[in-house]
């Protein structure tokens, strides 16, 4: 049996990596890179460094865990906190890069934000999710 055999077994029945890992990820290289920059403040530093080797053990605890229902909750949560922040940053990159062509508008009905093609004047939008009729004016 090889060293891939043999890992590929250890590995089995793991919950292994998800989006709460990257985040943890992403968090523990921003506080690598304040670490690199405050040298000169032990008492900060060895703060930094504990939260570095905390998020570290959550990391490697996690994705070697075999309770996969409790990782799974666990991931859910977070990404109930997180869905919302990560799809306004999304909506605003979409509404910078179609500024030419498209507008966003809110449906007054159900609140979902809906992309129409720009045009002049007063027009009539029926909204995809509830099937309402609303009227946008354009510039």
């Amino acid at each position: 049996m090889g060293f891939r055999d043999k890992l590929r077994r250890f590995f089995w029945g793991r919950y292994g990596i998800d989006t709460l890992y990257y985040a943890l990820f992403v968090f523990y290289i921003i506080l690598w890179i304040v670490q690199l920059f405050c040298h000169s403040l032990p008492p900060l530093y060895f703060s930094v460094y504990f939260l570095q080797l905390i998020t570290l053990f959550i990391m490697i605890f996690r994705s070697l865990s075999r309770n996969i229902e409790k990782r799974r909750k666990e991931n859910q949560a977070f990404l109930k906190f997180f869905r919302p922040i990560k799809n306004f940053f999304v909506l605003t990159k979409n509404k910078i890069r179609d500024r030419k062509h498209f507008s966003y508008v809110k449906c007054p009905h159900c609140k979902i934000t809906v992309r129409l093609p720009k045009r002049k004047g007063e027009h009539p939008v029926i909204c995809p999710k509830c099937r309402e009729r609303f009227f946008v004016s354009g510039k």
